[in-house]
């Protein structure tokens, strides 16, 4: 650039800038909008990653409230009603009341049995047993739809069923006994039918795996006068099959209590479109109100609910147990180690 310089007089000397090429105005013109720019986004970046953030923990809440509520998918409360009819009998008089259909679903030793009699004491609902046990009637997929069909039409017959005053049919599927394999199948079933599911778990693995070891043992040594159970009645009864204490993998002990964890987690993954009610069988024995949850789910009158079944392994469960030395070292100070301090009274 070249300066003017101008001489007033002899005396005075004025120099004056020279003038701005356009071009370099221009150039700091682009670079402050490319840096406004920058700002901009990085303002707006900020912002959605903060939606984003509340959004997902939005879901979280909301997951867990439904957990707490035990009922999933409030929007679907009600109960289908059905009117079956029957191909072996006449509902008679009976034949414009309503029936619920329902299906408990659960792991052998989690306590079914015991719940499904007390399902059973009520006059209105039939529960018809572990029907799936039998390999024949869960061999494939048809199988086992021609079973439920007969289940949820009143043609099953088992000393549970009230016939023609049902207002609530169902039944114990295990998870092992063609429920997960089939999964998509039953699930299409079940909302196609409109069957309620009823999950009954336990809050500890631990004391489950002790029922399991116990009931094996026994259906060899059979230690009521030569009698396998894998339920009593007296408290005799109970004392005696309470004596045998087993003895727990400690090597394997961390696995199978995993594997239990995610086979439950993958079942209720599974059947999340269902209309369906989460109980745990260790909130029954302490809060017997709990029972209401389950008659109201059904839509159910709300009556005292009974059963004549004893509990086998009470008290602590250090006390059930023949390695419990091991097995407590084996789960202590681990993610399991609850489930050595998590006791209950009956």
């Amino acid at each position: 650039m070249v300066e003017y310089i101008y001489f007033l007089n002899k005396d005075t000397v004025i120099i004056k800038p020279p003038k701005k090429s356009p071009l370099f105005l221009r150039t700091v013109v682009v670079l402050f909008a490319m840096v406004c720019g920058v700002c901009i986004c990085l303002i707006c970046l900020r912002q959605i990653g903060s939606i984003t953030v509340t959004k997902f923990q939005d879901i979280q809440i909301t997951e867990k409230s439904s957990q707490d509520s035990h009922i999933v998918d409030p929007e679907r409360r009600i109960p289908h009603l059905h009117y079956p009819t029957p191909k072996t009998f006449s509902r008679g008089e009976c034949a414009h009341n309503p029936v619920r259909f329902f299906a408990i679903l659960s792991t052998q030793r989690s306590g079914s049995g015991w719940f499904e009699t007390l399902l059973n004491s009520h006059v209105n609902v039939s529960s018809n047993g572990e029907i799936f046990s039998v390999m024949g009637r869960r061999k494939n997929i048809s199988t086992i739809i021609e079973t439920l069909d007969n289940v949820y039409n009143l043609d099953w017959f088992t000393s549970a069923s009230k016939n023609e005053c049902s207002a609530a049919v169902g039944f114990k599927w295990m998870f092992n006994q063609g429920l997960m394999e089939h999964h998509r199948e039953i699930v299409d079933y079940f909302n196609r039918r409109g069957v309620s599911a009823i999950f009954l778990l336990r809050r500890n693995p631990l004391r489950r795996m002790v029922s399991v070891l116990a009931n094996s043992h026994d259906r060899y040594a059979k230690l009521l006068n030569g009698t396998h159970k894998s339920h009593v009645h007296s408290q005799d009864e109970a004392d005696a099959l309470s004596r045998f204490k087993p003895t727990i993998n400690s090597t394997s002990l961390m696995s199978d209590l995993k594997e239990v964890e995610m086979k439950a987690a993958m079942a209720l993954e599974y059947f999340n479109s269902t209309r369906h009610i989460i109980i745990y069988y260790e909130d029954i024995v302490t809060n017997p109100m709990k029972l209401k949850d389950v008659l109201e789910f059904l839509s159910l009158p709300q009556l005292e609910l009974t059963s004549r079944q004893i509990k086998i392994h009470k008290g602590p469960l250090a006390e059930h147990v023949k390695n419990w030395d091991e097995v407590f070292k084996t789960l202590n100070g681990t993610e399991y180690e609850q489930f050595l301090h998590m006791d209950y009274k009956v």
